[in-house]
């Protein structure tokens, strides 16, 4: 049927202008609850992000409630709490101040033995009615022999379950957290975990720990899935352990397209974490890495 070209003019346009509505409505927000582009998991929504590594490494030094009111200005609803020798006196004015902002103590950089100020620590969690993971390291020679590597796997069960056991009974888990060595080897934290054989402890990965995995980081997620209880994020660059460029912000890495979209992939759901690690102000370094996370997703794949 013939249709004046006034009408046809008016009809195209109608789907030109809903078109870009649909695009809209589809584009990538990680500000919001929606999933990118419908397809990916929705882990990158501002509400699954945890600020990590600020306490010591802030070149501001901000004191606990200082640092709750940054966390919230910059939406954080979720943080990882490390800290160093002079931070445990106001351990319990940093809970009272994330209680304060409504902010959610996901995990905490724990002792590497259940000794006393571990002991302190799970009693000011139990006091306050709150169950972040606990996160431990650990380290080993990644060439040890096979007689040694028994060895050290019981060593490890012995110093590792206490602090399992301790936390089972206030409900908080144990994250086996890799920072290099035979323990950041993702086949070697699963070992770890089965070996421990208890039924809250899990893995944290952090891939600024594991730039010698990039290249098959979906092997390792589809590995450690099962026992993922955090994620902590980076700008990947190329071997950028060793190229000075270990710690980048979102988005800078040459691998960061390839990485964050395997992250998606992989469905994983639990929280992502956001890095400061540098001695910058952790403020502009967290939110530098929040605009870079939004810029990578909304590119096109």
């Amino acid at each position: 049927m013939f249709r004046p070209a006034s009408t046809h003019f008016r009809i195209t346009s109608f789907w030109f202008v809903w078109s870009l509505v649909l695009a809209t409505l589809t584009a990538v927000d990680v500000t919001g609850t929606d999933a990118p582009r419908g397809e990916s998991p929705q882990i990158f929504r501002r509400d699954n992000l945890m600020a990590w590594c600020i306490v010591p490494f802030d070149s501001f030094n901000r004191p606990p409630l200082e640092r709750a009111k940054m966390l919230s200005d910059l939406q954080f609803t979720k943080f990882a709490y490390d800290y160093r020798a002079e931070h445990v006196p106001t351990f319990e004015e940093e809970i009272l101040a994330l209680k304060k902002y409504n902010i959610e103590l996901t995990a905490w950089w724990f002792p590497g033995s259940l000794n006393e100020e571990a002991k302190m620590t799970l009693a000011l969690f139990e006091k306050h009615q709150i169950t972040p993971q606990l996160w431990v390291m650990g380290g080993g020679d990644v060439k040890m022999s096979k007689a040694d590597e028994d060895r050290f796997i019981d060593s490890e069960v012995n110093r590792l379950r206490p602090i399992a056991e301790a936390g089972h009974r206030i409900g908080c888990s144990l994250a086996l957290y890799n920072h290099g060595g035979w323990f950041g080897v993702p086949e070697n934290m699963v070992r770890l975990v089965k070996a421990i054989d208890r039924p809250n402890v899990g893995i944290v990965y952090n891939l600024h720990h594991a730039h010698d995995q990039i290249d098959r980081l979906p092997e390792v997620l589809k590995l450690l899935k099962p026992h993922l209880l955090a994620l902590n994020v980076n700008g990947m660059e190329t071997n950028g352990d060793q190229i000075g460029k270990k710690i980048l912000i979102i988005g800078e890495g040459d691998r960061d397209t390839q990485v964050f979209r395997q992250i998606s992939e992989s469905g994983y759901s639990g929280p992502i974490g956001i890095l400061n690690h540098t001695q910058e102000d952790a403020y502009q370094r967290l939110d530098k890495n929040i605009k870079g996370l939004q810029n990578l997703l909304s590119k096109p794949n």
